[in-house]
Parts: C-alpha cells; sequence; structure tokens
C-alpha cells in the first residue's frame, strides 16, 4: 500500500508547484506600471492589477440546498470584472499618462527648481519662453522704410521686403547658482532669439529681414501665496538686454530691469511683468522713446484645457492721450503628436520686432511649435 504511493507523490509535489507558480506570476499588464514616474498614478496602476475586489476575501460555505440559501451564496459570490470594464480602465490609465506628459513642467514651482525637496542640478538646459516656427506671417502693413528719432538711424530709400515671411523663436534658461537665501530663490541665464525670414522674396535672395537677441540674468524666488482659486508662485527680478545685432541706420537696443510675478491655477498660468528702462545718452539711444510704443508693462495669460493652449500676451505704456499704445498678441497651439502642435498667432499693434518698434501693423500667422508660455 505504502510502496504504491510513490509514483503518485511526484505527480501531486508537480501539480502543487505549478499552482503556486501560476499564483505568483506577475499581470501582464504589471508592465505597464514600472513605466510611470508619477507615485499617485503607479499606486493606481498597481492597485488595479493587484488589489482583489471588496467581496472576493471569502465565500460563505453553503449550508442549504433550498432557494433562499442559494439566492443569498449568489448574491456574496464574487465577480469578476467585466471584460470591457478592464478596458475602459486601461483607456483610463493611458489618458491619464497623457494627460500628465503634456503637462510635464507646466507648473511655475518646477519649471524655475524653487522647491529644495526636488531640485536640480545646476546648468541644465530647461524650456523659457514660447518656442515655434511660423511657416508662414503676413502683416496688413509691411515696414518698408525703418525710421526712429534718431537723425542717423532712418533708411533713406525704401527696402525691397515683401508682407509675407517666414518666423521662428528659440528660447531656453539654465540655472547658474543654486540655494540662494536659504533656499528659497534661484539664480539663472535666459536666452531668446527670434527672426524674420524673407524665404519668399527669391528678388533679393531671400534674406533675414530681422533678428533679435535677448540675453537676461534672472533671481527667481518661491512666494507661495493664494488669492481665491489662483495660488502665487513666483517672483523674480532680471536685468534685460534686447537688440537686433546691426549697424546704423538699423540698429535697434535697449536694456531693462523686469520684474515678474507668476500664479497659476491647475490649467492656467498668470504672467504680470513690468519694467524700467535704464537709461542711455540720446547719442547713444537707436530706438528713443520706445517705452511709448512698445510698452512699460506686459501682461500673459494661458490656458490649456483638452492639449490645447491658448495664450494672450497683452503690452501697454501705461500713459494716456497720444502716448497710450501697446501691442496685443493671440496664440492657439493644437496637438497634434507628442509635444508638436499646430499654431496659430494674431499680432497687433506696436513692436512685433525691434525694427518695427514704432511701427504699427496686424500679422497673422500658422505653423507648429514645442514650448508655450508656462
Amino acid at each position: 500500500m505504502t510502496t504504491s504511493l510513490f509514483p503518485i507523490l511526484p505527480r501531486m509535489a508537480g501539480t502543487a508547484l505549478t499552482a503556486c507558480l501560476a499564483g505568483l506570476s506577475v499581470p501582464a499588464g504589471a508592465s505597464e506600471c514600472v513605466s510611470i514616474d508619477d507615485d499617485a498614478l503607479r499606486l493606481r496602476c498597481y492597485d488595479r492589477q493587484f488589489r482583489p475586489a471588496p467581496n472576493a476575501a471569502s465565500t460563505p460555505p453553503t449550508t442549504s440546498n433550498t432557494p433562499a440559501a442559494s439566492n443569498a451564496a449568489a448574491a456574496v459570490a464574487p465577480t469578476a470584472p467585466p471584460q470591457e470594464q478592464r478596458g475602459t480602465d486601461r483607456e483610463t490609465l493611458l489618458a491619464m499618462r497623457s494627460e500628465l506628459q503634456a503637462n510635464k513642467g507646466r507648473s511655475l514651482v518646477e519649471s524655475w527648481d524653487l522647491d529644495p525637496a526636488h531640485a536640480r542640478g545646476t546648468f541644465e538646459i530647461k524650456a523659457y519662453k514660447p518656442m515655434h516656427l511660423l511657416v508662414g506671417t503676413h502683416t496688413d502693413h509691411v515696414n518698408r522704410q525703418p525710421a526712429s528719432g534718431q537723425d542717423d538711424n532712418s533708411v533713406g530709400a525704401p527696402l525691397s521686403v515683401k508682407p509675407t515671411e517666414v518666423q521662428f523663436q528659440i528660447s531656453f534658461k539654465s540655472k547658474v547658482w543654486d540655494g540662494l537665501f536659504d533656499d528659497r530663490a534661484n539664480l539663472w541665464f535666459g536666452y531668446t532669439q527670434s527672426s524674420r525670414w524673407q524665404v519668399y522674396n527669391r528678388k533679393v535672395s531671400r534674406p533675414f529681414r530681422e533678428t533679435n537677441y535677448e540675453p537676461e540674468v534672472i533671481l527667481a524666488f518661491r512666494t507661495p501665496y493664494g488669492i481665491g482659486d489662483w495660488r502665487g508662485q513666483l517672483t523674480s527680478i532680471s536685468v534685460n538686454h534686447q537688440s537686433n545685432g546691426r549697424g546704423r541706420p538699423l540698429s535697434r537696443s535697449w536694456n531693462r530691469v523686469i520684474l515678474q510675478t507668476g500664479l497659476e491655477t491647475d490649467d492656467a498660468t498668470l504672467l504680470i511683468r513690468p519694467w524700467w528702462r535704464l537709461p542711455e545718452s540720446d547719442q547713444d539711444d537707436d530706438n528713443p522713446h520706445i517705452e511709448d510704443y512698445i510698452g512699460r508693462a506686459e501682461l500673459i495669460y494661458a490656458r490649456r484645457f483638452g492639449g490645447h493652449v491658448v495664450s494672450l500676451q497683452g503690452r501697454h505704456s501705461l500713459r494716456g492721450g497720444d502716448k497710450s499704445r501697446g501691442s496685443v498678441r493671440v496664440d492657439w497651439s493644437i496637438p497634434m503628436s507628442g509635444f508638436l502642435k499646430a499654431h496659430l498667432s494674431l499680432f497687433s499693434g506696436y513692436g512685433e520686432s525691434l525694427i518695427d518698434y514704432n511701427h504699427r501693423q496686424t500679422m497673422i500667422g500658422a505653423g507648429i511649435s514645442l514650448v508655450e508660455w508656462r
């Protein structure tokens, strides 16, 4: 009797081991959870894969074959989630991951590295102002004869430029000094460059009509406070130089000290940016009274919804009467693939570029963008 059990025992052990290994196997969907950076989303993913259903802990034994007992057992018996529900959970998770990726870096605290607990190293290149390529822009009033208040800064003969051109902008910043003022501030270097390219003007060999260079040094503070639904996150002060790097009569440049306050909600950002122009002598001033045209302050509002970003940028001279001048720009970024978006732009007013600082126009443009206001 005992000897006859030996052939059976290996088969029983193999069956038990197979059952144990099956119970310990990792669900196929668990690999999705590992790749999620956000802690909350990753925990929710693991909960879906591993946490048992609330009623699945135990099933009371059936004590009777009566209809009432059968109905009671059926009421407490666990049921597997429908396949459609599991599919819906997967789609929801993927949508959450996409939204998280699209909004990565949107927070002002994250963008300016103002949380000491999650501070990154210095000299990392990060996005700053919007970056876009408008493959076609058209103005209703092209500036063929740029002029300024300086006698030798005005073009004598009209330039051969067309109202349709290409426009692009690149912008980045890098933290150069970390943990200032007891970890409440960082020092940054920023650089922005925007160009207007007469690529459709074959007659004059497609020149760059205007390029503006804008380096600056920025001291950024974290300033947490609340105003209604808005969270105050950032206050910064910067020394800013902007010029077009050209000689007279086309030379334009100025220097400013810019104060910036940044507030945000979960889906919107508000930047308030007044500035003061550093004075220059009359002989060195390429563009007298530029602040009466481009302005003395700007307000930027950006709203995100469903991957779209709509921004409004308004500048004003903060003066009345015939010195009440400024501009408005509206941009709309439309999701295409990953971080790439289709981009539409509308500008109206003074100062679309430095060479046009005292020239009023309305311009429309279309193209693509990678970075928007944040």
